[in-house]
């Protein structure tokens, strides 16, 4: 019988398969908030460079709608993330988590040859982990 891998040794560029949704540079947290419905992600890349320096989270939007802010109103790059962290598309999960971790975040660019390629969150992450243990569980 062949043995399954284990969750932690999945590369991360078997989990970014969902489209990378973006919008530019001059838009509000409504236009974010309406692509994070629409696309149903959880983070959305400001502009359009192979390799941004800003994302917005679904978290950033409510703290915009929280403190009683106008969503049209606030431009999507002053509530942004600018400090991103990156990982490469071959890198194990388990070396993702423990980044993801150590940084306290829960998106994580992933690029390829400097360009980024996609987003895993740690849902994502945490989906792959339920799997390995419903796999054990089998056994």
């Amino acid at each position: 019988m062949p043995s399954i891998p284990s969750a932690g040794s999945i590369v991360i560029a078997d989990l970014t398969g969902d489209q990378l949704v973006r919008v530019a540079a001059d838009s509000t947290v409504a236009d974010v908030a309406a692509a994070i419905a629409d696309n149903q992600v959880g983070a959305v890349v400001i502009g359009d460079d192979e390799r941004p320096s800003a994302l917005v989270t679904e978290r950033d939007v409510v703290r915009v709608v929280a403190s009683g802010q106008d969503p049209a109103a606030v431009r999507s790059i002053d509530v942004a993330s600018t400090q991103l962290v990156w990982c490469e598309a071959d890198e194990t999960v388990d070396r993702a988590a423990i980044r993801m971790t150590d940084h306290q975040i829960r998106h994580l660019l992933v690029e390829r040859d400097g360009v980024l390629v996609g987003i895993v969150s740690a849902r994502d992450l945490l989906g792959v982990y339920a799997t390995d243990v419903d796999q054990s569980d089998l056994v």
